[in-house]
């Protein structure tokens, strides 16, 4: 809980940055480029955020990351100050808050469906559609599809899940009979 805490707050500010400048879009892309780096290369995270090396030592070589990447000098800045900070082994948590952020800003909601079977185009539409105006905000949708959900769809956009699925009904008919047994 107190790493998300911290990392909304360090997200927050670099989005403030992003605001002003008109550049929250470019930091965005950049985080999860380095966030992206990082998960594909395990031992450079680990040589950079893990204490047992030196400080210096860590520190050149993110710079030397920072420097290679052709990041802008804000998004280096940014991540030279979370190493400073003891941060920088957040920095996966703070770029996807940083994206939340950033949508949010930009009045975008992100939704994923899952199907038990594939759905068309139109439907997906009309979900995306329907999705919208519950938000008022655009709807970027994630389509996957899972057999295990019997029929129906199961919908998460933020905290909501709209679970129409089969397989859930058929679980809540079970526990209705359990409850009426027990009766």
């Amino acid at each position: 809980m107190k790493n998300l805490k911290v990392a909304r707050r360090y997200a927050k500010a670099l989005l403030l940055i992003g605001k002003e400048d008109g550049q929250a879009e470019v930091y965005r892309e950049e985080l999860e480029a380095f966030s992206s780096l990082f998960k594909a290369n395990p031992d450079l995270e680990a040589a950079i955020s893990n204490p047992i090396y030196e400080a210096k030592g860590r520190q050149a070589l993110l710079r030397s990351v920072v420097e290679k990447s052709g990041v802008s000098a804000v998004t280096a800045s940014y991540l030279l100050l979370l190493f400073d900070k003891g941060r920088i082994g957040f920095l996966d948590v703070i770029t996807s808050e940083y994206k939340e952020m950033a949508d949010e800003l930009k009045g975008i909601a992100r939704a994923s469906v899952s199907a038990a079977t594939e759905l068309s185009n139109e439907t997906i539409e009309k979900i995306r559609s329907g999705l919208g105006r519950l938000t008022g905000k655009e709807v970027v949708l994630t389509v996957s599809q899972d057999p295990a959900l019997i029929g129906g769809i199961v919908t998460k956009i933020g905290d909501l899940v709209l679970d129409g699925s089969i397989r859930t009904q058929l679980l809540n008919l079970k526990e209705t009979l359990k409850r009426s047994e027990a009766v």
